[in-house]
């Protein structure tokens, strides 16, 4: 009976040493009522918490505001600062009124300070009007499939009971946004120096992203935000090892520390598996395409260290005719396409280009899948 009790008190202890350890990126450890981790180039969730939720989302609303005045081709147009804006209330880059300032600067101060003033300046040369550009921003949110989202202005102050999104819609935006140049570049900028009219020294802003200048190393940009209504709200990005991540909290109390271990559990558990375009034809077996299929690009998808052994690569092609052996001039350009395939669902695709000159030059190294081939019911052979 004894030596019964102690095994009971064995067991109960080390209960008590597990429960002690910190659950990484899993629901209970997140503090955010809304949370999501996102592979970038795939969409693919990693993990989520309560992610399609309507919530407020303060000013990572700027994502928006930004991407459309980059896309809007007026970055280096001048802009002059109108009362409006300059009356703006919360978060500002204290701009002034009749004040000449370059689009581009405005945008870094959107997006390092949150300067709600310069979202309507950016909104009323953008967009003609706030009302407008407001159009705008929903309009591409549409585009985007942004579907649990409305924007009633371009700051995201709580002036209006109709702004919205979700933690998912606000990961597809940052999606969309990366994939813009100059957008990644201002979004991962730490310091920007601003040319101040009227005074003899330059405005100087440093990212509130605290992820990005000092808390973590493979943090690349994003946007905090915060109202009283919708609390802390934080969009960032992360890389590491070709794994490239965005992380979306709202409503978080502790955002900083969330999307950490988010990250750190994406990196620990996922990494990117890659077959190369110019190697993934080499393996065909048909005389006439051996060596001579070239994908338009990578496919990738980031997979657990399990789910590699369940990736399956399908190559379809159009059964080649008579008359293109003769003149590969009469070959179309694109003769197939190649689908990732992971527990029997596709996860990424590309066409497959006829490219006469292609010669092996080095061993295939798509080898970790199986590859099966399928001809395209197209044409015969006649």
């Amino acid at each position: 009976m004894e030596q019964k009790k102690r095994w009971m008190m064995f067991i109960i202890a080390l209960a008590v040493i597990f429960s002690c350890i910190p659950m990484r990126a899993e629901a209970q450890g997140v503090s955010a009522q809304s949370a999501i981790l996102m592979e970038q180039s795939s969409g693919r969730i990693l993990f989520e918490k309560d992610a399609f939720t309507k919530r407020r989302i303060a000013s990572i609303t700027k994502i928006m505001t930004a991407i459309i005045a980059i896309e809007s081709g007026k970055m280096n147009d001048t802009v002059t600062v109108s009362s409006r804006a300059v009356r703006t209330e919360g978060s500002s880059v204290y701009l002034k009124e009749g004040e000449k300032i370059k689009l581009r600067d405005l945008v870094y101060g959107l997006m390092l300070r949150s300067g709600n003033d310069a979202a309507v300046a950016i909104a009323e040369h953008v967009g003609g009007s706030v009302e407008g550009f407001v159009f705008l921003m929903n309009q591409k949110a549409l585009e985007i499939g942004m579907k649990n989202t409305h924007f009633a202005n371009p700051h995201g102050l709580d002036d209006s009971e109709d702004h919205y999104s979700t933690a998912y819609d606000m990961a597809l935006l940052m999606r969309y946004a990366m994939q813009n140049k100059e957008f990644r570049k201002i979004s991962g900028t730490k310091t920007y120096r601003a040319p101040n009219p009227d005074e003899k020294w330059d405005r100087i802003w440093r990212n509130k992203n605290k992820l990005l200048t000092n808390l973590y190393e493979y943090c690349t940009g994003g946007k905090t935000g915060y109202t009283k209504k919708a609390k802390r709200t934080l969009v960032t990005t992360a890389s590491k090892e070709g794994l490239n991540l965005i992380a979306v909290t709202l409503n978080a109390p502790d955002d900083w520390n969330d999307h950490i271990s988010m990250y750190e559990y994406g990196f620990d558990h996922y990494v990117v598996a890659k077959i190369n375009s110019k190697k993934m034809g080499r393996k065909v077996d048909d005389r006439f395409y051996r060596y001579h299929i070239q994908a338009t690009r990578d496919l990738r998808y980031p997979v657990t260290d399990k789910e590699m052994k369940k990736l399956r690569l399908h190559v379809q092609l159009i059964r080649p005719k008579k008359q293109w052996k003769k003149d590969q001039e009469l070959v179309p350009k694109i003769v197939g396409k190649a689908t990732l395939y992971l527990n029997g669902e596709a996860v990424d695709e590309v066409p497959l280009l006829y490219k006469p000159s292609l010669r092996q030059t080095s061993k295939d190294a798509a080898e970790l899948v199986w590859k099966q081939v399928f001809f395209l019911g197209v044409g015969g052979n006649g």
